[in-house]
């Protein structure tokens, strides 16, 4: 083939865009994820610099911090300035022995250690790790024991709105924006072929029914549990993000072992309901093996049927909170060591464990998915 120089000069700069316009796609994606990492790594910062006293001569206690930040709470800690926190107050509800009581979390005033008494339908409520508390009547103080717990104060009915409920809400809304956004560009498109956010969650759910449902399933029985798989790996992925948001204050919802423990519940059930003959059969009597074998055998898969939602829930809770408490921790050495010079190699290995964080949103949700699915399988084997 003849080319001369003006095809070469034309051709040439093309076909080597061509060439490396995927290898950019990819360091360019590579590029932004760093970038976000670093972002939320150095925003960690101002997570470990909070005290709780606010006292800039009080010792740090890093585990204080760590937990303080891990666990639930009634407002969002967005940033201290000039030692003064700045948050966004919830609302508390408590239900109480004068009934319905509601007031804002504001009225602690950022205090977590009782001494802020708020008094409201004729009672006198305390915040004590968190934790809403009526003084007993007549006293007027919280008074603490030697082991530091409250001695004239019961818990009331609290029915209110946590950091980790708020953004349960958030969630919800946000999924339910996406789904009904890309069922609309589904029902705008002439020949099914999605756009804009459409296009963005349709690979992700084939990728639920192809390669979680149908396999773990089977085929004829995958449909009826796919809006339950959907819902939790959406669910769950979502709210794995949202706790990487520092100016979120790390709303930790899949961190929280009632929230695991709800969505591990419910994969129970479905099991439990979908089990067929062969299924109770392989727990109260296992076919193919001897009498002894079978007496001896029962017990244990009685004890499986519960430890597998007990493993769901610890698992995702277990994961999701470590990787907090490892950042966390990181940044923590800045402040236990009091140097500078320690803070590169803190936001170092911070910026690389948020980076593994980011991939473990979608690994723990896809993991979660998939054991429901592999129970519901088992639950639904025929006989062969």
């Amino acid at each position: 083939m003849f080319v001369n120089s003006y095809n070469v000069r034309t051709f040439a700069p093309n076909l080597k865009q061509g060439i490396f316009n995927p290898v950019r796609m990819r360091i360019n994606t590579l590029k932004n994820i760093i970038l976000s990492a670093l972002f939320i790594a150095v925003f960690n910062v101002s997570f470990a610099s909070d005290s709780k006293g606010g006292d800039g001569e009080e010792k740090f206690n890093p585990n204080e911090m760590i937990m303080h930040h891990v666990k639930d709470a009634h407002e969002f800690h967005i940033i201290d300035w000039n030692k003064k926190p700045i948050s966004l107050p919830l609302p508390i509800i408590l239900w109480t022995d004068n009934g319905l009581t509601t007031f804002m979390s504001s009225g602690f005033h950022h205090d977590d250690s009782g001494k802020e008494v708020v008094e409201k339908n004729g009672g006198k409520f305390v915040k004590f790790h968190e934790k809403i508390y009526q003084l007993n009547d007549g006293e007027t103080v919280a008074v603490f024991n030697d082991k530091h717990e409250l001695t004239n104060a019961v818990k009331p009915l609290d029915f209110s709105i946590t950091r980790n409920v708020f953004m349960m809400w958030v969630s919800v809304m946000v999924l339910l924006f996406i789904f009904f956004s890309a069922a609309r560009s589904y029902k705008k498109s002439k020949n099914n072929v999605p756009s804009g956010i459409g296009s963005f969650v349709e690979p992700l759910v084939v990728f639920v029914r192809d390669e979680i449902a149908r396999p773990m399933i089977g085929e004829h029985k995958y449909k009826r549990y796919m809006p339950y798989l959907l819902t939790v790996f959406f669910f769950i992925w979502i709210n794995n993000i949202f706790g990487l948001i520092p100016i979120l204050n790390g709303a930790n919802l899949s961190g929280n072992i009632a929230f695991t423990m709800v969505l591990a519940l419910f994969t129970f059930i479905i099991t439990t309901l979908s089990g067929n003959k062969n299924y109770w059969q392989h727990i109260f009597w296992m076919p193919g093996v001897p009498v002894p074998m079978k007496i001896f055998l029962m017990p244990i898969e009685i004890i499986g049927m519960f430890t597998k939602p007990i493993s769901l829930m610890i698992r995702l809770f277990a994961n999701i909170t470590a990787g907090h408490i490892i950042i966390l921790a990181l940044m923590s050495l800045i402040f236990i060591f009091k140097s500078v010079a320690i803070a590169p190699v803190s936001v170092a290995f911070s910026l690389f464990i948020t980076v593994i964080e980011i991939v473990v949103t979608a690994i723990q949700a896809y993991i979660f998915t998939i054991l429901s699915a592999l129970y519901f399988g088992m639950a639904t084997e025929e006989a062969h």
